[in-house]
């Protein structure tokens, strides 16, 4: 048993199960309806907890929405540094493995690039995960040969990567050019937009990305 394990008490324990069962509910409220259905009363009454009970492991909503944007975010982030540590963090390796983590829970996709919540601000935390996600893409993206040299006018500074080493502005520009032009198809894929197109979203995505890896 680890260090952190056996400093836990019992009532810790319950506590953080009971959170972590209460985030799984709020998933599914989210996954079958949507942002909009997710409600702590709603949750308290499928686990057979009291209205006011419920609020002795998450205070409000909204603060169980900050929990949810964070672990969407860990998520992100686990799954790109999976990727780069098998061998994949290459452009198309990160690519890959964004579209197929977005596919596999579209909602938790929708909280990380879908629109503003309404009142919500990002915390410290979330902030910083995000930051590590466009280093970790802006890493990949200084070993695309074209993208090893600053290029002169653009608005972008050369700055440390993730790692101490200098991230050109030409490198930073490929990258945001990755999360923008891979999340505008998959955007649209997990929207629905491309119904009765003559349209493979796949195939899309692919030619997008390939046109990025061969900048």
């Amino acid at each position: 048993m680890g260090e952190a394990a056996s400093t836990t008490t019992p009532r810790e324990r319950y506590r953080q199960q009971v959170r972590s069962e209460i985030k799984e509910r709020a998933w599914e409220q989210i996954t079958d309806a949507g942002l909009s259905a997710l409600s702590l009363n709603g949750i308290a009454r499928l686990m057979g907890l009291s209205a006011t009970g419920i609020y002795r492991y998450f205070t409000s909503r909204d603060e169980l929405l900050r929990e949810l944007v964070h672990d969407a975010h860990r998520s992100l982030v686990g799954t790109l540094r999976t990727a780069a540590a098998q061998g994949k963090g290459d452009l198309a390796g990160l690519g890959q493995a964004l579209r197929r983590w977005a596919l596999d829970d579209p909602q938790r996709y929708f909280l990380v690039h879908g629109p503003p919540v309404p009142g919500y601000h990002a915390p410290a935390d979330v902030a910083a995960l995000a930051a590590e996600i466009m280093h970790i893409l802006t890493d990949a993206c200084a070993e695309v040969p074209e993208a090893r040299a600053s290029t002169p006018g653009t608005p972008l500074k050369d700055g440390p990567g993730p790692s101490g080493r200098a991230e050109t502005a030409s490198a930073q520009r490929l990258a945001l050019s990755f999360r923008t032009r891979l999340h505008g198809v998959l955007s649209l894929e997990l929207g629905g937009h491309f119904a009765g197109m003559e349209c493979d979203p796949a195939l899309l995505y692919q030619a997008e990305l390939d046109l990025l890896v061969s900048h």
